[in-house]
């Protein structure tokens, strides 16, 4: 059974930094895409950044360039999302998600689609300005 625990959301000043975890568990971890992905109230959910962990390959929108970073500990099956320079319309739920189908693709293609197979229940993120 696949899982993935997200840790490490909360309230923080606009211009500071978190660091969000995903554990992941029950499934080969180099085989698939690893994603964060928000969602604001009534917005629509964004992908901020995915990975790739069998080669490191990578993956973040205009909004987050720079000012997020993704990596992953493999031997851990542990994905973290470096967030610096936080802002008000960062604030969001954030979900740690995984999906095969899209590691097969590679994330040229892939990159910014939020249809992963497998999610974890969210963790806040909130910037308060």
């Amino acid at each position: 059974e696949v899982q993935l625990v997200e840790s490490g959301g909360g309230l923080v000043q606009a211009g500071g930094s978190l660091r969000l975890s995903c554990a992941a568990s029950g499934f080969t971890f180099d085989n698939y895409v690893i994603g964060w992905i928000r969602q604001a109230p009534g917005k629509e959910r964004e992908v901020v950044s995915s990975i790739r962990p069998g080669d490191g390959s990578t993956y973040y929108p205009d909004s987050v360039k720079g000012r997020f970073t993704i990596s992953s500990d493999n031997a851990k099956n542990t994905v973290y999302l470096q967030m610096n320079s936080l802002n008000a319309e960062d604030t969001a739920v954030y979900y740690c998600a995984a999906d095969y189908w899209m590691s097969l693709k590679g994330l040229t293609v892939s990159g910014g689609s939020t249809r992963f197979d497998n999610w974890g229940q969210g963790t806040q993120v909130t910037v308060s300005s």
